[in-house]
């Protein structure tokens, strides 16, 4: 029975053939990677987003020239991982406020 990273490496590798791209170089670890920030720090339907975003981003910038492929996926995913961060940071600050919040209001009315 084939590993997970297996099927995965398999399904990359065919995808990439459907769509006449098979020297492409995928780093799976990090859209993986970035696909769970974005689960965890906003909500699980935005990392299909996410991740398709960050790609159609990447193929953009590598096919007008303005980066290489590799340096275009590489940002493309740095900044997608980092708008996820900043997500959830905002979210959890805001939690911490209203938590604050309601503290505050329930010592008030005792």
């Amino acid at each position: 029975m084939k590993s997970q990273e297996e099927v995965l490496e398999d399904w990359v590798h065919a995808l990439l053939e459907a769509y006449e791209i098979p020297d492409v170089d995928i780093d799976s670890h990090a859209v993986l990677k970035v696909a769970g920030l974005a689960a965890h720090a906003v909500v699980r339907p935005a990392a299909p987003l996410t991740t398709f975003i960050a790609g159609y981003a990447a193929g953009l910038a590598a096919g007008s020239g303005q980066a290489a492929d590799a340096t275009a996926m590489a940002s493309a995913l740095e900044l997608a991982g980092r708008l996820s961060k900043a997500e959830g940071a905002s979210d959890k600050e805001a939690g911490a406020e209203a938590e604050a919040k309601a503290g505050i209001e329930a010592g008030g009315q005792g």
